[in-house]
């Protein structure tokens, strides 16, 4: 059972760190000084030579820290550190009681009745981000004070947020399978947005992975959850959903247009607003069931980076970012957002050893032609896959680099088609990260198009 501690309980124990580098570490260390709370030893797996916040010496978990830790009545951990790791089991296994940063603030709201404000916390293997991001676009734009963060960026117990606004009426917090598993409480409106086999080596595998994310809807004080009514894997888990499920799916309500200002492309993104619009309702928020409300609402939002964006166009061709699309689901639904369009999709990355024939299959359900430039790790892997298929409108071949890609996928797409990077992995190796491989991208455009595009 995990344990019901708040942030407030802190005080007076004996707290540890592990890993106090990122963003939630960081945060997690300015909350505690702000509670006059010195913690007793910070610990990474890898310390980098400039030490923790405020250059304070942390400690390798092979080279002593984790007996420091050990010593620890709490350790407040980073969501990259896994449950299922050896040491942290050990550390379990003697008493520690381990959580992260979201955990301790949601217990303390529960605690407190929810006095603070109504939570809505929103999980899926993908569309997460930009969901939560429209809600709280939305509520910001219907008059209410509202936080979006967790893992979208800010997290909402982070003194550095104090005095930059009026106190949050309501919180938007997307929360990831890592930080699932320090919830010891849900809010009581929870969405998830999709579902589907992703972070297996964190988890220690399919099954663990499914409990872990659900298991954000189905603590003490979850009342509704808020579902993808399109995804078969959520509802063969429904009795995982919690007390009360409301599904939704892309084609309800099919006469609105309140969504038409939020300007996002394809079916998914449709049914994210729609959860979004569903989660508010949930929450009390009247103007929710106002079309005509949530339409002036909708205006100026600006969706997320790399989240199927389209950033240029050259004689008839149309490029788009996808670059966060890191598994199968989020690319097949990048490729179903431009039905009777040629595609040259550009996928493949580092290879985390994800089963590429459900993509294979879902590209070649196509009627439209589509070439599969593919890449880096994964790329011989997503070739093999897509030709052990059936023959189909789908042409696959590797490709040297992203920038190669790109031009033989223009050079294929003209003279109306659609490039698309959506890759369906993980960008790490080849390149930082997703927003590092998006500007590759870019670059590889205006190279080989003379397109001024954004900058990069």
């Amino acid at each position: 059972m995990r344990p019901l501690i708040s942030w407030a309980d802190l005080a007076g124990r004996r707290v540890g760190v592990w890993g106090p580098a990122g963003v939630e570490g960081q945060a997690n260390v300015r909350k505690l000084a702000a509670l006059g709370v010195t913690p007793a030893v910070l610990v990474d797996d890898s310390p980098s030579g400039a030490g923790g916040p405020g250059g304070a010496a942390v400690l390798a978990t092979a080279d002593g820290g984790l007996d420091a830790l050990a010593a620890c009545d709490v350790v407040v951990k980073a969501p990259g550190i896994s449950r299922y790791r050896e040491d942290a089991r050990w550390l379990a296994g003697r008493g520690v009681a381990i959580t992260g940063g979201v955990g301790l603030w949601l217990a303390g709201l529960w605690l407190a009745g929810w006095a603070d404000g109504h939570v809505i916390a929103i999980t899926g293997t993908k569309g997460k981000s930009s969901t939560t991001a429209i809600a709280g676009h939305l509520l910001t734009r219907l008059g209410y004070p509202a936080m979006t963060g967790g893992n979208i960026g800010r997290l909402p117990y982070d003194p550095d947020l104090d005095g930059a606004g009026p106190p949050p009426r309501y919180w938007v917090i997307e929360v990831s399978s890592y930080q699932a598993t320090d919830l010891p409480v849900s809010p009581p409106v929870t969405a998830v947005t999709s579902l589907h086999p992703d972070h297996l080596p964190w988890h220690g595998g399919v099954g663990q992975y499914y409990a872990d994310k659900l298991s954000a809807c189905s603590q003490p004080g979850a009342e509704v959850t808020v579902a993808n009514g399109d995804s078969d894997l959520l509802r063969e888990r429904a009795a995982l959903l919690g007390p009360r499920v409301e599904w939704v799916s892309a084609d309800d309500d099919p006469g609105a247009d309140w969504m038409a200002p939020l300007g996002l492309l394809g079916a998914h993104s449709r049914r994210n607003a729609l959860i979004a619009r569903a989660c508010l309702r949930a929450a009390g928020v009247p103007e929710a069931s106002d079309d005509d409300a949530l339409r002036v609402a909708a205006a100026g939002f600006t969706p997320l980076a790399s989240r199927l964006r389209v950033i240029g166009s050259a004689g008839g061709v149309t490029f788009v970012d996808d670059s966060l699309s890191t598994n199968v689901l989020p690319t097949l639904a990048a490729v179903g957002a431009f039905p009777g369009r040629r595609i040259a999709l550009i996928a493949g990355g580092h290879d985390r050893g994800i089963d590429y024939a459900p993509l294979a299959a879902g590209l070649h359900g196509r009627d439209v032609p589509l070439l599969v430039l593919a890449l880096d790790e994964s790329g011989p892997r997503i070739q093999a896959a897509i030709e052990a298929e059936r023959p189909g409108k789908v042409e696959v071949t590797a490709c040297q680099d992203l920038a190669a890609a790109v031009r033989q996928g223009w050079e294929w797409a003209r003279p109306d088609g659609v490039v698309l990077l959506s890759p369906a992995a993980a960008s790490f190796g080849t390149f930082r990260n997703y927003a590092d491989r998006a500007a590759a991208f870019g670059r590889a455009m205006r190279a080989c198009t003379g397109e001024p595009g954004p900058a990069g």
